[in-house]
């Protein structure tokens, strides 16, 4: 689960991080009895959406005076932000965070993340802050420096001079960076955070450290223990469809192709969307209806599917080990029946009680696509859909 900008600045000072002053807006008219709370005359309006690239699409502006904050905030809140993350529908800015002004000094790069190669903490720091760091790693992964960490109760001392080594700070500042990482590592183990993101982060004039900017994410699954975590949630942000999958408790993904895929069990799912592209073909989404669904799940999941307009055509693959063929089958003609469906459907079927799953189907009376396979259910359901 994402949050905003202002909400992971929020816990970082919970957690004694120093961060810039700011205020939350969700309406012009909010925004003088807000700004009574910053002392500045300066300041930097920043759009708050659950994306990177804010600054290129114009979703970050320094304004130094209040005439010239308010005509950047009418312009951008309510704004559509297109980014290289977004897509290109973009997203709708619906509040802004303004924050005082700093004057920066120096600009760095700051991480922490669940490495689950080798179930550790990885740290990574670099002197490229305000970058993609993606893009500073291809280009100059020499400037990157990462620190992998056990999962104990807190750092070592030792860990966290190599993860500041790249920073050439003094005496004052070590201490200040000492005590930034510690807060970082106790919320990602404390809050289930699986990223913390500081980028940049600065030294200002005055040599004080300040996270400029923070990105945090959160496990999903275990976001059912953090409620203080969850009531952060902004529906707004989230794919209506993925909302009302985390609903029913189907593990979807939505993609941007024109085949609907239902699968179950993640690794059947990616081999499925492989071939699907092998067939020169893109999948609309990523489903995996689990182990143990029921009808009732099942329809849920085949109804999220044809919500989505891309979609041209459905391939179900199903192996039942516990997941039934016949519950699945069921689910599929009562779900097709009720919105009478009338695009392509390749379903393929094997293992338990597949024999009862493609009798219901084949009963059914509605136009279904048997596969033997799923290299043959691939070619069917990308024949059918040209």
């Amino acid at each position: 689960m994402n949050i905003h900008e202002h909400q992971a600045k929020e816990i970082l000072k919970d957690f004694g991080a120093p961060v810039s002053n700011g205020v939350v807006i969700f309406s012009i008219q909010e925004m003088s009895e807000k700004l009574k709370k910053l002392k500045s005359s300066e300041f930097v309006v920043k759009a708050q959406i659950h994306a990177g690239g804010r600054g290129k699409a114009g979703g970050v502006k320094l304004v130094k005076s209040i005439e010239e904050l308010n005509e950047e905030a009418k312009k951008m809140l309510g704004k559509v932000l297109i980014t290289h993350q977004t897509g290109p529908e973009g997203k709708e800015v619906k509040r802004l965070y303004i924050e005082e002004a700093s004057d920066i000094s120096k600009e760095f790069y700051l991480s922490c993340l669940v490495d689950r190669e080798t179930s550790k903490i990885a740290f990574i720091s670099s002197t490229e802050g305000g970058m993609d760091i993606e893009k500073v790693a291809s280009e100059t992964p020499d400037k990157i420096i990462t620190t992998k960490v056990e999962f104990t109760k807190n750092i070592s001392e030792k860990d966290i001079e190599k993860i500041l080594s790249p920073f050439e700070f003094d005496v004052a500042q070590k201490q200040e960076a000492n005590k930034l990482i510690n807060a970082i590592y106790k919320i990602l183990i404390e809050k289930d955070a699986n990223l913390i993101e500081i980028n940049p982060l600065i030294i200002n004039k005055n040599g004080k450290i300040i996270c400029l900017d923070a990105k945090m994410n959160f496990d999903d699954n275990a976001i059912f223990r953090r409620p203080e975590i969850l009531k952060l949630r902004d529906l707004t942000e989230e794919d209506p469809i993925e909302i009302e999958a985390s609903k029913h408790d189907l593990a979807y993904i939505k993609l941007n192709g024109s085949i609907g895929c239902m699968v179950n069990g993640a690794g059947l799912a990616m081999a499925t969307m492989d071939i699907i592209k092998l067939y020169g073909k893109e999948p609309a989404n990523f489903l995996d209806v689990g182990g143990g669904a029921t009808k009732e799940k099942v329809s849920a999941a085949f109804k999220l599917i044809l919500s989505d307009k891309n979609v041209k055509g459905i391939l179900i693959n199903i192996f039942g080990g516990i997941m039934r063929c016949d519950i699945l089958a069921q689910g599929v003609v009562d779900a097709a029946k009720e919105i009478n469906l009338s695009l392509p459907l390749v379903v393929r079927l094997a293992g338990t009680n597949f024999k009862e799953g493609k009798e219901i189907l084949e009963k059914s009376n509605l136009k279904i696509l048997s596969a033997l396979d799923l290299n043959d259910a691939a070619k069917k359901i990308v024949e059918a859909i040209k």
